[in-house]
This record gives structure tokens, C-alpha cells and sequence, in this order.
């Protein structure tokens, strides 16, 4: 059986009111009093109640306005890609209301998406890693009201622009392969992270492909401060490490401080690639060496994406998926153990070729 829609009605009767107060509400009227507002606003939360869109579009009322659900904008990521969608939604003359998770669970993550639709934004970009159950339900609850997810793996059918994890995987482990290195290990984003997840993923099945393990795998939060923590305890130890990949540039320079502190040189004791290439990664000390996500082109993607949607909304769920790539700087080297090797092989090279020109 088909559940019950939701009426103004039933949010009247909830918040004590007429319905037509609801209805002023909802249009943003004038005369209505800020408790008698409040009161219809937590009905229509409690109520998951969402303004009928197809009535609004018909009557031209769209609100010309975005919601963007986002974490903490203390990260560099979240805060770039902020930026970057208030920009382009300014180009097409759409304002942009924001709603940052104040707590973690998906309980916050529904708060924060009932508060914009109680704003009666247009469309939604949720920017907070989610698992494919909870994207289901946000997506119900959102109704027809269009959402767009970011950070949710490409596979799910929903409606998302990401970058491929998969490529970015490829990229490090190759490079960090070609020059030498096997000795690798992985300091990967919080479990509760999919991107996080889906690297961490990458990177051991790209190494798989070659017949080999991360001889050791390190968990942070994402933060600086627990790049350095948790590669101090791995030094601390007694492991060492040949070469280090990192989930993003925040964590590596920790990692880098926490190798400086040691005693060891990067890149000549240890190579180390990051992710994201945050624009200060180009002015670490040596400059790191990363996976490029450019978080301007997912904030303009993501908008465009977004606004198409509101005008078409039959369009079939489908995954945008965003290209990486490295960017080599000054954190990776061959292993100090194989340049001897190379130099060798060099100069046996150069006294074959003068034994050839001297037959000649």
C-alpha cells in the first residue's frame, strides 16, 4: 500500500494552526509571527513534510536558491568545494544556503537536509560521506526535490559527481612502482569516509596486481595532526618504510614532520605521494608530490549538474565521474638501495657502448 502523502493540512493540525498559515509560510509571507513560524517549521521537519514542486514550478515559484549540505570547513576540501559552488551558482544567478554537520551520525546528516528543504531550496549537493542505505533515505526524503551527492561511490544509482577513486590509486601506486619502490605503506582517511574506503581499496588492489602487500596500514582523521601521530607510532615502532601513501595532503604534512623528527630524509630515506594537492601541498617543505583532485571544476560540475536537474527531473540517475591526476614534486625519489643498481647499470651500459664503437 502506497504510504500517505503528507499535507498542509496535516502540518496545520501538527503545528496548531490553518492551513493557510502553513501556506503563508511556506510562500515566506509577510504577517506571520516568528513563533508561529518556528512552530509550522519543526511540524514540517517532524512530518518530513516537502513543499509540492511540481505545484511551485507551475505557479513560478522556484526560489532561485541551493542547499548545500557540508562537513566541518576546517578541512581543505569541503571548504574549497564550498567556495567553489557558491561561486558558479552566483554565475547563474542562484543563491546558495549552507547547513554543516554539527554532530557525526546520519541523524545529523538528516537534520541538516530538513532544514534546507524547510527553506524551500530548489535543489539540493550533499557533500558528507554517506553509506548507500543512507543515500536511499535521504533521497526519499528530499521527495521531488532534486539532490545531488558527492561524496557516495560511483557505482550507486543515484544522482552524484565524484572523481575516480580508482585512477587516483593507479596513479600513486604506479609511480611509486616505477621508481623502484615495494616496500609501501598506506595511511588511509577515517572507515567511516567511502572516499576514504574506495582509495584504500584502490591502492591495495593496484598493489595485488603486482604480487604484493602494504607492509603497513595507518588510519587518521583527515587531520594534520594525525598524519604526524600516526607515522610517529609506526616509526616509534621500529617499521620503516620504503614509501608512504597518503588519503590527503593534510595528513602527508604531518607525516612529513613526523619523518623530519626521526632523523630521515624525504625523499632520500623515504618517498612519500599525497591527495588532493591542496594549494599550499606545492610549498611543503620538500613539496609534496600528489593526486590532483580539482576542487573548482567538482563545485562548477556539481552546480551545472544541479540546475539541469531542476529543469529536467526525469533525467535517470546516473554517476559523474571526475578525472585525477599526479602532480611529481619533490617527496618521491628512487630507494636509496637501488640507485647503486642504476648507477651500475649505467656504466656498464656506457663501457658496452664504447667496446661496440671500438669492433666498429
Amino acid at each position: 500500500m502506497k504510504p500517505k502523502s503528507i499535507t498542509l493540512y496535516d502540518v496545520a493540525s501538527a503545528a496548531g494552526v490553518s492551513y493557510q498559515t502553513v501556506s503563508r509560510v511556506i510562500n515566506d509571507a509577510a504577517h506571520v509571527s516568528e513563533k508561529t513560524r518556528q512552530k509550522v517549521e519543526v511540524a514540517m521537519a517532524a512530518l518530513n513534510y516537502v513543499p509540492n514542486r511540481v505545484a511551485q514550478q507551475l505557479a513560478g515559484k522556484l526560489s532561485q536558491t541551493l542547499g548545500l549540505v557540508t562537513t566541518t570547513l576546517s578541512l581543505h576540501a569541503p571548504s574549497q568545494i564550498a567556495a567553489a559552488v557558491k561561486t558558479q551558482a552566483g554565475k547563474m544567478q542562484f543563491s546558495v544556503v549552507m547547513s554543516m554537520l554539527e554532530a557525526p551520525g546520519f541523524d545529523a546528516s538528516k537534520a541538516a537536509v530538513q532544514s534546507l528543504l524547510s527553506q524551500r531550496v530548489d535543489g539540493l549537493i550533499v557533500n558528507i560521506p554517506l553509506e548507500n542505505d543512507e543515500v536511499r533515505a535521504l533521497q526519499t526524503l528530499c521527495g521531488d526535490v532534486p539532490v545531488l551527492f558527492l561524496d557516495v561511490s560511483p557505482a550507486l544509482a543515484v544522482h552524484s559527481t565524484v572523481f575516480s577513486p580508482d585512477e587516483g590509486a593507479q596513479l600513486g601506486v604506479e609511480h611509486l612502482l616505477a621508481l623502484g619502490h615495494q616496500n609501501i605503506a598506506l595511511l588511509n582517511g577515517p572507515q567511516s569516509s567511502i572516499s576514504a574506503r574506495l582509495r584504500f581499496e584502490g591502492w591495495q588492489h593496484r598493489l595485488g596486481l603486482h604480487q604484493l602487500e602494504a607492509t603497513a596500514i595507518l588510519e587518521g582523521d583527515w587531520s594534520s595532526r594525525s598524519g604526524y601521530e600516526q607515522v610517529s607510532r609506526l616509526l616509534q615502532e621500529g617499521s620503516m618504510p620504503g614509501a608512504l601513501l597518503v588519503a590527503n595532503d593534510q595528513m602527508a604534512l604531518g607525516a612529513l614532520r613526523a619523518f623530519s623528527e626521526q632523523g630521515l630524509s624525504v625523499p632520500t630515506d623515504v618517498s612519500v605521494v599525497g591527495y588532493d594537492d591542496t594549494e599550499d601541498s606545492a610549498f611543503f617543505i620538500p613539496p609534496l608530490t600528489t593526486i590532483k583532485q580539482d576542487f573548482k571544476m567538482l563545485g562548477q560540475a556539481s552546480v551545472n549538474r544541479l540546475i539541469e536537474l531542476i529543469h529536467q527531473p526525469d533525467v535517470p540517475p546516473a554517476s559523474q565521474v571526475l578525472p585525477v591526476t599526479l602532480v611529481t614534486r619533490k617527496t618521491t625519489a628512487v630507494p636509496a638501495g637501488k640507485k647503486p643498481q642504476a648507477q651500475e647499470l649505467a656504466k656498464a651500459l656506457s663501457a658496452l657502448a664504447q667496446q661496440v664503437a671500438k669492433l666498429g
